[in-house]
């Protein structure tokens, strides 16, 4: 769109247009006026004397010259009247060109519901042009809008049901075996019953990460803010992940700056970047190294994960914090996750007033979070 300046230059284009063509039309009834004039003074002058002396019996040069006589005292009021007749004459014709405009904005008001239809207005009309472009394009991007909206929502029915599926399937078959054989041994019972049980905590985690994520976006969550030392808090992450890294020979190296203090939640921060940190884990190579790294850059704290592994495509990266997102087509629950872990981490974290973001290149993946510093403002809120 063009700017407000730009914008009156374009329509003074248009009202010049149209007060040449008004002068034009006030030139040609005065060129027309004129014409006539010559005219009355020639034949049909001759014509009219010849009329007035058949009607009154006058010689022919008494009835000249009250022909004169007569055209001389109204002389003012016959041009007036022939101006404003050829005037009107001509305005009239022209209404034509001038309703050219208006049949322009309306089939342009009519290309804006056609996909396909190219809205074209006469260049003076540039401006009027470049708005109703604007307008489409907005109510293209809306029902795109639209569109997505509702095909996000059928994904997430779909999602939602295959991840409950899949864990109630196994619950209901164990516990379908301890039912139908009752004389089954008290080990191989309790076997089962562990299984069964895993698969039903792993449902109510589903459940509960769904809930949780609609609660951020619904802005439903209240953060209970503190001073939180984030370098305490990630120093602490290794201990944490121990039983899940050693099993692949996995190994998670925190390097932190001193005391990086933010105003938070810390119990919200802390989720944020255990799923971090359980997405960097879960697709890393095995006898691979996590690096996790704190410092401050650019006034604001800045948190990095790197890990080895598979990379994440170039054009499926800005889906990465969507619901339900996994990188495998066949949606494999394979990690044990439930596909909500980033977007519940993106959500804490702007909820903070940071920002989350990654890069994978050469089979290294960063995830980087930035929050603000406490002197920064970051109590506010």
């Amino acid at each position: 769109m063009k700017s407000k300046k730009q914008l009156t230059v374009n329509y003074a284009k248009l009202r010049m247009k149209v007060f040449i063509r008004m002068l034009m039309l006030i030139l040609l009834a005065l060129v027309a006026v004129d014409g006539l004039y010559l005219l009355v003074r020639g034949r049909l002058g001759e014509g009219g004397i010849r009329l007035l002396q058949y009607v009154t019996g006058y010689e022919y040069k008494h009835a000249l010259s009250i022909y004169e006589s007569v055209l001389r005292e109204h002389w003012e009021i016959i041009m007036l009247i022939a101006i404003s007749a050829f005037f009107l004459l001509f305005f009239y014709f022209s209404l034509s060109w001038f309703t050219k405009y208006f049949n322009e904005v309306n089939t342009g008001i009519d290309a804006l519901i056609q996909d396909d239809a190219e809205i074209k207005l006469s260049p003076e009309m540039s401006s009027m042009e470049e708005k109703l472009i604007f307008v489409k394009q907005t109510l293209q991007n809306r029902a795109l809008e639209v569109q997505v909206a509702e095909q996000n929502k059928r994904d997430l029915v779909m999602y939602l049901a295959h991840d409950i599926k899949t864990p109630l399937t196994s619950v209901l078959g164990y516990l379908s075996l301890l039912n139908e054989a009752p004389e089954m041994p008290d080990e191989q019972q309790r076997h089962y019953m562990k299984i069964a049980l895993d698969k039903t905590y792993h449902l109510e985690s589903l459940i509960n990460d769904f809930f949780e994520v609609e609660r951020y976006n619904q802005q439903t969550i209240q953060l209970n803010k503190q001073i939180v030392d984030i370098s305490y808090m990630l120093i602490q992450m290794p201990d944490e992940f121990y039983p899940s890294l050693t099993p692949a020979g996995k190994k998670m190296i925190v390097d932190v700056e001193d005391t990086i203090t933010v105003h938070g939640d810390s119990e919200k921060l802390a989720r944020a970047f255990n799923n971090i940190l359980k997405n960097a884990i879960a697709y890393s190579d095995d006898n691979s190294t996590i690096e996790v790294s704190a410092k401050v850059h650019e006034g604001m704290a800045t948190i990095t994960c790197l890990n080895t592994g598979a990379m994440i495509p170039l054009d499926k990266q800005d889906k990465i914090f969507e619901k339900f997102y996994r990188l495998n087509d066949a949606r494999s629950t394979n990690t044990g996750g439930s596909g909500l872990g980033l977007a519940i981490a993106k959500e804490i974290v702007t909820r903070h007033g940071g920002q989350i973001d990654m890069q994978s290149e050469n089979r290294k993946t960063v995830f980087r979070v930035r929050l603000p510093l406490i002197s920064q403002g970051g109590q506010d809120g």
